[in-house]
């Protein structure tokens, strides 16, 4: 058998030659990335420019001062001002190996110079198939039943798939969720996401009833509490429930994680019901001592659906063989961009062949230094800080009694002394951390934390 045109041409010598020295100039310059630096006093007029031009095309400015230069060092990022910062709140997990990564860099060379920018419902390259295989390796690891992955541009439209199987399958029109959840913000999601704001002005789409989360100071009472309401859903509206959705992890309410007694007693309640179990992985996938995080607590044998996204780079709804939706109900254009789709395909491979996990996995080590860190951070200024709160790579801490204001506040200041950081929860408002600990290394969180508690105790 004769070799294609495209395999003749990623073989060929001058290709190699030619990633090889792009690799060596992208290690030179971005191991020029020491710590953090603040901006060069001559770009900051052109920088200001920038921002300017920025708020005018999007009809609102940035949330920080942000726009990169287009080279970074594992944690560190260079930004166009000639700063260079800490980047701890990874694109709110997208880059869990942070920035210019080797292994991603080399992904994405490969991806430029394959034939399409993306790759779609009608024509997708071999890479997409190794992406699914991948995913679905991991997520069968511990026997969970999902036999089929359909690839995807976002968190969001992975849980609008997810969302559409759901109340196909089961003639359903309603959704069960837990308070303080985030789902996403399309015109469905958007009515799942428990917070007012993102559906002001939008039109009611879909019916949402919520479920109190758990408490961890009260494991047996809330509970009983969410089960009992669970329960009374039910008989209100017997059979009109598509799915219930699992945030294992709260993200956007403040990282407040469940526990596995508590997460398998509701969905059993649910599946007895007829209700299909939806595990929203979307910023948990990747960061805890699994893959994911229904293996962690222990449900692989209760989950239904599970979407992906972020730290995978594209995003994904795996579901089981008996949910196969009719002709017609999934399909995009865009299945993922090629970049995307061989960057994911080397991260997954690292999940499934590496040591990311596991009790002494890079996540889990990597996660609890940061997370003593902060713990003794707390220690030392009870007044003025709590936590940490959260799991894993999920990691927030409550400043300043919870004050929204100053916690705002707080987030701004660490970005001005080098520190991306990002605001989570309603009341109280914590800081939110999701530092890239698989490639960070001890020395640079020691450097990462001294900033954080100095800009803490100023702001006292």
């Amino acid at each position: 058998m004769g070799q294609t045109e495209g395999e003749l041409f990623f073989s060929d010598v001058r290709v190699r030659e030619a990633k090889r020295l792009l690799a060596e100039a992208v290690a030179e310059h971005s191991n020029h990335l020491h710590g953090v630096r603040p901006a060069d006093e001559g770009r900051v007029e052109s920088y200001e420019a920038v921002l300017q031009a920025f708020a005018a095309a999007r009809g609102a400015p940035l949330f920080y001062k942000y726009v990169g230069s287009g080279i970074g060092n594992g944690a560190l990022v260079e930004l166009a001002d000639g700063s260079v910062k800490y980047d701890l709140i990874s694109g709110i997990g997208v880059h869990g190996w942070g920035h210019s990564h080797p292994d991603i860099i080399a992904a994405g060379i490969d991806a430029a110079l394959s034939d399409v920018v993306m790759q779609g419902n009608l024509q997708q390259n071999a890479v997409a198939l190794d992406v699914m295989q991948l995913f679905l390796q991991l997520a069968q690891k511990k026997g969970a039943q999902l036999a089929h992955c359909f690839l995807t541009t976002s968190g969001a439209m992975a849980n609008e798939n997810a969302l559409k199987i759901a109340c196909q399958k089961t003639g359903g029109s309603r959704v069960l969720a837990f308070s303080h959840c985030f789902a996403g913000r399309t015109l469905a999601l958007a009515q799942v996401t428990d917070k007012a704001l993102y559906r002001s002005g939008l039109p009611d789409t879909l019916a949402v009833d919520y479920v109190p989360f758990y408490d961890a100071t009260d494991p047996e009472g809330s509970t009983q509490r969410s089960c009992d309401v669970v329960q009374t859903l039910i008989e209100r509206w017997p059979k009109a429930h598509a799915s219930m959705i699992f945030e294992l992890i709260q993200g956007e309410g403040g990282y407040y994680p469940g526990e596995r007694k508590y997460f398998r007693k509701l969905m059993s309640i649910v599946r007895d019901a007829g209700i299909l179990v939806h595990v929203d992985e979307i910023q948990t996938f990747g960061r805890t001592d699994h893959a994911f995080a229904f293996q962690h607590f222990e449900c692989d044998d209760l989950v239904d659906m599970v979407t992906v996204g972020k730290y995978s780079q594209t995003c994904a709804t795996l579901y089981k063989k008996e949910l196969q939706p009719r002709p017609g109900l999934l399909s995009q254009t865009f299945t993922a961009s090629s970049s995307a789709l061989h960057a994911a395909r080397v991260l997954l491979k690292e999940m499934c062949d590496g040591d990311l996990f596991g009790s002494e996995g890079r996540i889990t080590t990597g996660a609890q230094f940061f997370s003593d860190g902060l713990l003794a951070i707390s220690q030392r200024h009870p007044e003025l800080v709590s936590g940490p709160f959260g799991y894993g790579a999920m990691c927030a801490c409550t400043p300043y009694g919870g004050d929204l204001d100053r916690a705002v506040d707080l987030s701004r200041r660490l970005f001005d002394a080098g520190i991306l950081s990002f605001v989570a929860g309603s009341y109280p408002k914590r800081i939110r951390f999701l530092p890239p600990v698989a490639v960070m290394s001890k020395d640079a969180m020691t450097d990462a934390l001294a900033i954080i508690e100095a800009v803490l105790v100023e702001g006292a």
